[in-house]
Protein backbone atom coordinates (compact mmCIF):
# COMPACT_ATOMS: atom_id res chain seq x y z
CA UNK A 1 0.00 0.00 0.00
CA UNK A 2 0.92 3.78 0.25
CA UNK A 3 0.09 6.60 1.47
CA UNK A 4 0.99 10.50 1.87
CA UNK A 5 3.20 11.34 4.56
CA UNK A 6 4.22 15.12 5.57
CA UNK A 7 6.22 16.10 2.55
CA UNK A 8 3.63 14.03 -0.16
CA UNK A 9 0.88 16.18 1.32
CA UNK A 10 2.57 19.55 1.27
CA UNK A 11 3.76 19.33 -2.35
CA UNK A 12 0.51 17.85 -3.40
CA UNK A 13 -1.25 21.58 -1.95
CA UNK A 14 1.55 23.47 -3.79
CA UNK A 15 0.75 21.86 -7.01
CA UNK A 16 -3.04 21.56 -6.95
CA UNK A 17 -3.92 24.53 -5.10
CA UNK A 18 -2.37 27.14 -8.29
CA UNK A 19 -5.62 26.62 -9.93
CA UNK A 20 -7.89 27.85 -7.31
CA UNK A 21 -5.65 30.49 -6.40
CA UNK A 22 -7.52 33.43 -8.50
CA UNK A 23 -11.00 31.68 -7.53
CA UNK A 24 -9.94 32.20 -3.37
CA UNK A 25 -8.25 35.72 -3.67
CA UNK A 26 -11.69 36.80 -5.85
CA UNK A 27 -13.80 34.89 -3.44
CA UNK A 28 -12.04 35.97 0.07
CA UNK A 29 -11.19 39.75 -1.27
CA UNK A 30 -15.26 39.78 -1.79
CA UNK A 31 -15.90 38.04 1.51
CA UNK A 32 -13.70 40.47 3.81
CA UNK A 33 -15.93 42.60 4.45
CA UNK A 34 -18.29 39.88 5.80
CA UNK A 35 -15.46 38.28 7.55
CA UNK A 36 -14.83 41.51 9.56
CA UNK A 37 -10.99 41.97 7.84
CA UNK A 38 -9.25 43.80 5.49
CA UNK A 39 -7.40 43.54 2.66
CA UNK A 40 -4.58 45.45 2.49
CA UNK A 41 -2.77 46.83 -0.61
CA UNK A 42 0.40 46.47 1.02
CA UNK A 43 1.72 45.00 4.37
CA UNK A 44 0.78 47.20 7.17
CA UNK A 45 3.71 46.96 9.94
CA UNK A 46 1.99 47.19 13.36
CA UNK A 47 2.95 50.27 15.74
CA UNK A 48 5.84 48.28 18.21
CA UNK A 49 4.87 50.41 21.46
CA UNK A 50 0.82 49.41 20.69
CA UNK A 51 1.89 45.68 20.09
CA UNK A 52 3.69 46.06 23.73
CA UNK A 53 0.47 47.18 25.67
CA UNK A 54 -1.23 43.75 23.71
CA UNK A 55 0.95 41.59 24.36
CA UNK A 56 0.84 42.48 28.05
CA UNK A 57 -3.26 42.27 28.39
CA UNK A 58 -3.52 39.35 25.58
CA UNK A 59 -1.02 37.49 27.63
CA UNK A 60 -2.75 38.03 31.28
CA UNK A 61 -6.11 36.84 29.20
CA UNK A 62 -4.70 33.73 27.92
CA UNK A 63 -2.69 32.93 31.31
CA UNK A 64 -6.07 32.83 33.00
CA UNK A 65 -7.53 30.43 30.85
CA UNK A 66 -7.69 26.95 32.78
CA UNK A 67 -4.99 24.49 31.28
CA UNK A 68 -3.88 27.11 29.13
CA UNK A 69 0.29 27.68 29.66
CA UNK A 70 2.08 30.85 27.92
CA UNK A 71 5.27 28.70 26.80
CA UNK A 72 7.02 32.10 25.02
CA UNK A 73 6.03 35.41 23.82
CA UNK A 74 8.08 37.10 20.92
CA UNK A 75 7.41 39.71 18.17
CA UNK A 76 6.50 38.69 14.45
CA UNK A 77 6.18 41.87 12.17
CA UNK A 78 5.10 44.18 15.48
CA UNK A 79 2.53 41.94 16.87
CA UNK A 80 2.80 39.56 19.54
CA UNK A 81 3.25 35.99 19.31
CA UNK A 82 2.67 33.33 21.30
CA UNK A 83 3.55 29.54 22.01
CA UNK A 84 1.61 27.99 24.06
CA UNK A 85 0.66 24.61 25.71
CA UNK A 86 -3.44 23.22 26.56
CA UNK A 87 -4.20 20.51 28.65
CA UNK A 88 -6.50 18.49 26.48
CA UNK A 89 -8.13 15.03 27.60
CA UNK A 90 -6.80 11.79 26.05
CA UNK A 91 -10.21 10.69 25.61
CA UNK A 92 -12.82 13.19 25.48
CA UNK A 93 -15.76 10.51 25.40
CA UNK A 94 -13.78 10.06 29.31
CA UNK A 95 -12.18 13.36 30.59
CA UNK A 96 -11.18 12.04 33.94
CA UNK A 97 -8.56 9.48 32.02
CA UNK A 98 -5.91 11.75 31.97
CA UNK A 99 -5.14 14.72 30.14
CA UNK A 100 -1.80 16.03 27.95
CA UNK A 101 -0.58 19.18 26.35
CA UNK A 102 -0.83 20.07 23.03
CA UNK A 103 1.06 22.62 21.68
CA UNK A 104 -0.18 25.62 19.51
CA UNK A 105 0.37 29.27 18.93
CA UNK A 106 -1.46 32.53 18.65
CA UNK A 107 -0.38 35.33 16.64
CA UNK A 108 -2.28 38.34 17.95
CA UNK A 109 -2.87 41.68 15.87
CA UNK A 110 -6.60 42.59 17.36
CA UNK A 111 -9.57 40.92 19.55
CA UNK A 112 -11.84 42.31 16.49
CA UNK A 113 -10.00 41.25 13.47
CA UNK A 114 -10.88 37.55 11.78
CA UNK A 115 -8.83 34.75 13.10
CA UNK A 116 -7.77 32.17 10.76
CA UNK A 117 -7.70 28.28 12.87
CA UNK A 118 -4.83 26.48 10.82
CA UNK A 119 -5.05 22.81 11.44
CA UNK A 120 -1.44 21.52 9.71
CA UNK A 121 -2.28 18.06 10.71
CA UNK A 122 1.08 16.84 11.84
CA UNK A 123 3.68 18.90 13.58
CA UNK A 124 3.32 22.32 14.73
CA UNK A 125 3.37 24.67 11.56
CA UNK A 126 3.35 28.39 12.17
CA UNK A 127 3.62 29.54 9.02
CA UNK A 128 1.72 32.42 7.96
CA UNK A 129 -1.13 30.80 5.78
CA UNK A 130 -2.71 32.61 2.50
CA UNK A 131 -6.30 33.85 4.14
CA UNK A 132 -4.36 35.14 7.40
CA UNK A 133 -2.52 37.80 4.62
CA UNK A 134 -5.28 38.30 3.07
CA UNK A 135 -7.79 39.49 5.61
CA UNK A 136 -4.71 41.12 7.42
CA UNK A 137 -6.53 38.20 10.36
CA UNK A 138 -4.64 36.92 13.62
CA UNK A 139 -4.31 33.21 13.24
CA UNK A 140 -4.20 29.84 15.79
CA UNK A 141 -1.95 27.09 14.36
CA UNK A 142 -2.13 23.88 16.29
CA UNK A 143 -0.25 20.66 16.54
CA UNK A 144 -2.09 17.21 15.78
CA UNK A 145 -2.43 14.85 18.83
CA UNK A 146 -0.32 12.50 18.99
CA UNK A 147 2.49 14.54 16.79
CA UNK A 148 5.76 15.07 18.39
CA UNK A 149 5.21 16.40 21.77
CA UNK A 150 1.17 16.58 21.84
CA UNK A 151 1.37 12.90 23.14
CA UNK A 152 0.17 11.39 26.39
CA UNK A 153 3.31 10.61 28.60
CA UNK A 154 4.40 6.80 29.40
CA UNK A 155 2.44 4.10 28.23
CA UNK A 156 -0.96 6.69 27.16
CA UNK A 157 1.31 8.10 24.32
CA UNK A 158 2.20 4.00 23.05
CA UNK A 159 -1.79 3.62 22.88
CA UNK A 160 -2.54 5.06 19.92
CA UNK A 161 -6.29 4.11 19.62
CA UNK A 162 -7.34 7.91 20.56
CA UNK A 163 -5.53 8.96 17.75
CA UNK A 164 -8.98 9.82 15.67
CA UNK A 165 -10.33 12.55 13.51
CA UNK A 166 -13.16 12.45 16.19
CA UNK A 167 -10.51 13.32 19.54
CA UNK A 168 -9.00 15.79 17.29
CA UNK A 169 -11.68 17.79 15.92
CA UNK A 170 -12.78 17.89 19.98
CA UNK A 171 -8.98 19.33 20.70
CA UNK A 172 -9.64 21.95 18.07
CA UNK A 173 -13.38 22.20 19.51
CA UNK A 174 -11.43 22.99 22.96
CA UNK A 175 -8.94 25.08 21.78
CA UNK A 176 -12.07 27.26 20.02
CA UNK A 177 -14.05 27.88 22.51
CA UNK A 178 -11.19 28.95 24.99
CA UNK A 179 -9.55 31.25 22.02
CA UNK A 180 -13.10 32.92 21.08
CA UNK A 181 -13.03 34.66 24.87
CA UNK A 182 -10.35 36.72 23.76
CA UNK A 183 -10.75 36.89 19.68
CA UNK A 184 -13.76 38.06 19.16
CA UNK A 185 -13.99 38.25 15.40
CA UNK A 186 -15.02 35.61 12.80
CA UNK A 187 -13.27 32.76 12.81
CA UNK A 188 -12.36 30.68 9.58
CA UNK A 189 -10.80 27.40 9.20
CA UNK A 190 -8.49 26.08 7.09
CA UNK A 191 -5.32 23.78 5.92
CA UNK A 192 -3.76 21.52 3.10
CA UNK A 193 -3.82 18.15 2.21
CA UNK A 194 -4.23 16.36 5.42
CA UNK A 195 -4.24 19.82 7.35
CA UNK A 196 -6.87 20.42 4.79
CA UNK A 197 -8.77 17.02 5.71
CA UNK A 198 -8.55 17.90 9.33
CA UNK A 199 -10.32 21.41 9.08
CA UNK A 200 -13.14 19.50 7.35
CA UNK A 201 -13.47 16.80 9.79
CA UNK A 202 -13.50 19.80 12.62
CA UNK A 203 -16.43 21.31 10.69
CA UNK A 204 -18.12 17.88 10.52
CA UNK A 205 -18.12 17.28 14.35
CA UNK A 206 -18.55 20.89 15.47
CA UNK A 207 -20.34 22.69 13.06
CA UNK A 208 -20.84 26.10 15.06
CA UNK A 209 -17.24 26.36 15.87
CA UNK A 210 -16.18 28.11 12.53
CA UNK A 211 -17.75 30.85 10.22
CA UNK A 212 -16.18 29.39 7.31
CA UNK A 213 -13.88 26.40 6.28
CA UNK A 214 -11.39 27.06 2.99
CA UNK A 215 -9.92 23.30 3.16
CA UNK A 216 -7.03 23.22 0.20
CA UNK A 217 -6.71 19.82 -1.73
CA UNK A 218 -8.29 17.82 1.60
CA UNK A 219 -8.40 14.11 -0.15
CA UNK A 220 -11.23 12.32 1.78
CA UNK A 221 -10.89 8.60 0.99
CA UNK A 222 -14.54 7.66 1.49
CA UNK A 223 -14.25 4.76 -0.63
CA UNK A 224 -10.73 3.21 -0.21
CA UNK A 225 -10.74 0.62 -2.70
CA UNK A 226 -11.63 3.12 -5.16
CA UNK A 227 -8.56 4.78 -6.82
CA UNK A 228 -9.80 6.30 -9.64
CA UNK A 229 -9.12 9.71 -9.05
CA UNK A 230 -5.61 9.06 -8.98
CA UNK A 231 -5.17 7.19 -11.98
CA UNK A 232 -7.10 9.49 -14.37
CA UNK A 233 -4.37 12.07 -12.66
CA UNK A 234 -1.43 9.64 -13.76
CA UNK A 235 -2.82 8.79 -17.37
CA UNK A 236 -3.61 12.51 -18.11
CA UNK A 237 -1.10 14.63 -16.57
CA UNK A 238 1.69 16.44 -18.37
CA UNK A 239 2.01 14.84 -21.66
CA UNK A 240 2.37 11.63 -23.21
CA UNK A 241 6.61 11.80 -23.73
CA UNK A 242 6.86 12.95 -20.63
CA UNK A 243 4.80 10.42 -18.90
CA UNK A 244 6.68 7.43 -20.88
CA UNK A 245 10.04 9.51 -19.84
CA UNK A 246 9.30 9.14 -16.52
CA UNK A 247 7.90 5.56 -16.26
CA UNK A 248 10.99 4.46 -18.55
CA UNK A 249 13.45 6.45 -15.79
CA UNK A 250 11.54 4.13 -12.97
CA UNK A 251 12.07 1.10 -14.40
CA UNK A 252 15.46 1.59 -15.33
CA UNK A 253 15.96 2.26 -11.61
CA UNK A 254 14.91 -1.61 -11.24
CA UNK A 255 16.60 -3.22 -13.87
CA UNK A 256 19.94 -1.36 -12.76
CA UNK A 257 19.27 -2.61 -9.10
CA UNK A 258 22.92 -4.53 -8.70
CA UNK A 259 24.07 -1.32 -10.06
CA UNK A 260 22.60 1.54 -7.58
CA UNK A 261 22.12 -0.05 -4.40
CA UNK A 262 25.61 0.39 -3.50
CA UNK A 263 24.93 4.17 -4.05
CA UNK A 264 22.17 4.25 -2.00
CA UNK A 265 23.63 2.07 0.40
CA UNK A 266 26.72 4.96 0.67
CA UNK A 267 23.68 8.09 0.91
CA UNK A 268 22.17 6.09 3.89
CA UNK A 269 25.62 5.20 5.47
CA UNK A 270 26.05 8.74 5.05
CA UNK A 271 23.12 10.01 6.63
CA UNK A 272 22.90 7.65 9.52
CA UNK A 273 19.79 6.07 8.14
CA UNK A 274 18.26 2.77 8.77
CA UNK A 275 15.65 0.52 7.68
CA UNK A 276 15.29 -2.51 10.17
CA UNK A 277 12.45 -1.29 12.37
CA UNK A 278 10.14 -0.48 9.68
CA UNK A 279 10.40 -1.70 6.34
CA UNK A 280 13.77 -4.01 7.09
CA UNK A 281 15.84 -3.82 4.77
CA UNK A 282 18.35 -1.34 2.26
CA UNK A 283 16.81 -3.28 -0.29
CA UNK A 284 12.81 -3.28 -0.14
CA UNK A 285 13.55 0.48 1.74
CA UNK A 286 15.30 1.51 -1.84
CA UNK A 287 12.36 -0.34 -4.08
CA UNK A 288 9.67 1.87 -2.44
CA UNK A 289 11.58 4.96 -3.10
CA UNK A 290 11.64 3.99 -6.62
CA UNK A 291 7.78 2.80 -6.81
CA UNK A 292 7.39 5.93 -5.13
CA UNK A 293 9.14 8.49 -7.57
CA UNK A 294 6.34 9.07 -10.67
CA UNK A 295 3.95 10.14 -7.87
CA UNK A 296 6.33 12.02 -6.11
CA UNK A 297 7.57 13.70 -9.07
CA UNK A 298 4.13 14.90 -10.04
CA UNK A 299 3.57 16.24 -6.64
CA UNK A 300 5.96 18.91 -6.59
CA UNK A 301 7.07 19.67 -10.01
CA UNK A 302 5.26 20.35 -12.71
CA UNK A 303 4.99 20.09 -16.79
CA UNK A 304 7.70 22.04 -16.65
CA UNK A 305 9.94 19.80 -15.12
CA UNK A 306 9.67 17.86 -18.11
CA UNK A 307 12.47 18.70 -19.88
CA UNK A 308 14.74 17.42 -17.52
CA UNK A 309 13.72 13.66 -16.82
CA UNK A 310 16.78 12.20 -19.09
CA UNK A 311 17.08 9.00 -21.39
CA UNK A 312 16.89 6.25 -18.96
CA UNK A 313 18.52 4.28 -22.14
CA UNK A 314 21.43 6.30 -22.45
CA UNK A 315 21.97 8.09 -19.42
CA UNK A 316 24.47 6.74 -17.01
CA UNK A 317 24.33 5.18 -13.82
CA UNK A 318 25.81 8.13 -11.99
CA UNK A 319 23.34 10.50 -14.22
CA UNK A 320 20.15 8.10 -13.52
CA UNK A 321 21.02 8.28 -9.79
CA UNK A 322 21.58 11.28 -9.47
CA UNK A 323 18.57 13.07 -11.03
CA UNK A 324 16.30 10.45 -9.31
CA UNK A 325 17.28 11.74 -6.01
CA UNK A 326 16.38 15.59 -6.96
CA UNK A 327 13.43 15.00 -8.46
CA UNK A 328 10.94 12.51 -6.77
CA UNK A 329 13.18 9.76 -5.09
CA UNK A 330 11.79 10.25 -1.40
CA UNK A 331 13.62 8.01 1.06
CA UNK A 332 11.39 6.20 4.04
CA UNK A 333 14.19 5.35 6.97
CA UNK A 334 13.24 4.59 10.58
CA UNK A 335 13.81 7.64 11.64
CA UNK A 336 11.06 9.48 10.18
CA UNK A 337 8.37 6.82 10.38
CA UNK A 338 8.88 6.16 14.03
CA UNK A 339 6.74 7.40 16.93
CA UNK A 340 8.28 10.58 16.37
CA UNK A 341 7.93 11.01 12.64
CA UNK A 342 5.34 9.93 10.43
CA UNK A 343 4.26 7.17 12.34
CA UNK A 344 1.15 8.43 13.65
CA UNK A 345 -0.19 9.39 10.30
CA UNK A 346 0.41 5.86 9.18
CA UNK A 347 -1.53 4.53 12.19
CA UNK A 348 -4.36 7.02 11.19
CA UNK A 349 -3.78 6.38 7.43
CA UNK A 350 -4.65 2.19 8.31
CA UNK A 351 -7.54 2.93 10.63
CA UNK A 352 -9.69 5.64 9.36
CA UNK A 353 -8.19 8.03 6.46
CA UNK A 354 -7.43 5.47 3.43
CA UNK A 355 -4.37 5.19 1.00
CA UNK A 356 -3.80 5.09 -2.44
CA UNK A 357 -2.45 2.36 -3.93
CA UNK A 358 0.80 1.92 -5.86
Amino acid sequence: MRVRNQGRGQGRRQVRSQGAAALLCAGVMAGAAVLGGTVPAAAVQGDVVGAAVQQEDIQAELAAIPGMTVVSVTDKEGYPFYTLTYAQPVDHSNPKAGTFTQRLTLWHKAAAKPTVFYTGGYTLSSSTREITKLLDANQVSIEHRYFAESRPKGAAGDDWSKLTVWQEASDEHRVTQALRTIEKGKWLGTGGSKGGMTATFHERFYPKDLDAVVAFVAPNDADNKDDSGYENFFRTVGTPECRAALNAVQREMLVRRDGLIPKFEADAAAAGDTFEETLGTTDRAYEFAVLDQVWNFWQSGTIDDCPTVPDAKKATDDELYTWSKGHGFSVYQDETLGTNGTGPYYRQAATQLGWADL
